[in-house]
């Protein structure tokens, strides 16, 4: 009797498994108790990705939305705003964390596939007015989750945070998926790092490792960032074990991304040749979304499932994230399976 075919797991790249040398890695961690800042893996881990992108310090959470979430606490006091896409992932997927966690409120701005100019920033900033919020920090997702994983314009970067610094506001990176734009316009982590004032690095999707994201900032905000840290929960024991994940995670694990890039590249050409898919968002990293016929949303999503594709709705569209649990095979599966459809 053949064994059943293992389902092609596409709704996420937060469903890798660790490969079996990141498990050694993690089994051969030397661990110490991080909150008595004693686990000297978790102190490789800070240092290496603090270097990486050209910061001074860097602080492990367990999760990106707590990072998110620790550095807007520490760049805001209630009453303050933070200006941001309609769709970033600050505003929509972290539990209204801004106003219950910071006290503070979000000016939204009109994006095209998550990304906006700084003149909607510029624009967007209040005036020194006590009936209004003090806007005080701009933050972006790079890349874009809602826009299919969309690319900023590296110069309209540069004139956001240029931006900030002229009008006093800080600069955040949500950086979820930043390693996936770095390999994909070859860009120098610190070159890019530069125009923020915080930057929170994720390890747990395309990069496979089980949890966690670093923050990065100065040294002064990191201190600030670790006491906001330590209150919101997020204080670790051995914490290294998981570190070290994510250490080999970045040493071993970022340019293979350009092989989750081509296979979603295939993923969308498959889909601009179906005439029951009305749109495809352009697709520049490990994201594929595109929306079918009016109507048609469930019966692809469970159609997809009966053949073994998993893909996760979004809105009226579909979604598929490329990642290292994905092979070429699996890729030609599905493109056989879409065929189908």
């Amino acid at each position: 009797m053949s064994s059943p075919v293992s389902p092609v797991e596409l709704r996420s790249d937060t469903f890798t498994r660790p490969t079996s040398p990141m498990m050694v890695a993690m089994m051969e961690a030397e661990v110490g108790d991080n909150v008595w800042g004693e686990d000297p893996s978790v102190e490789a881990l800070e240092v290496h990705t603090a270097a990486m992108f050209g910061k001074e310090a860097g602080l492990y959470c367990p999760s990106g939305t707590m990072s998110n979430q620790v550095s807007l606490v520490a760049h805001l006091r209630p009453g303050e705003s933070v200006i941001c896409a309609d769709t970033a992932h600050i505003h929509l997927y972290e539990g209204g964390g801004i106003s219950a966690n910071a006290g503070a409120s979000t000016q939204l701005l009109r994006s095209d596939r998550g990304r906006f100019t700084a003149t909607q920033v510029d624009e967007a900033i209040y005036p020194d007015d006590p009936h209004v919020p003090i806007s005080t920090v701009v933050a972006i997702e790079d890349t874009a989750n809602r826009g299919g994983g969309a690319i900023w314009d590296t110069r309209e970067v540069g004139a956001i945070a240029e931006l900030c610094r002229r009008r006093g506001l800080k600069f955040h990176l949500d950086g979820a998926r930043v390693m996936n734009r770095l390999v994909a316009t070859g860009e120098c982590p610190q070159q890019y790092g530069s125009h923020f004032d915080s930057i929170s690095i994720c390890l747990s999707k395309g990069l496979g490792a089980p949890m966690g994201s670093v923050l990065l900032g100065s040294k002064d905000f990191i201190h600030q960032a670790e006491r906001i840290r330590k209150r919101m929960g997020g204080g670790m024991r051995q914490a290294g074990y998981m570190a070290a994940a994510g250490l080999y995670a970045l040493v071993n694990h970022v340019d293979r991304l350009k092989e989750d890039h081509r296979h979603a590249t295939q993923l969308a050409k498959a889909l601009l040749a179906h005439s029951d898919v009305v749109e495809v968002l352009p697709t520049e990293t490990n994201i594929v979304l595109f929306r079918p016929a009016e109507g048609e949303l469930r019966r692809w999503i469970d159609t997809l499932a009966e053949h073994g594709v998993k893909a996760a709705p979004l809105g009226p569209w579909i979604r598929f994230v490329t990642h290292l649990g994905v092979s070429q095979q699996d890729i030609a599966r599905v493109v056989m399976v879409l065929e189908q459809l």
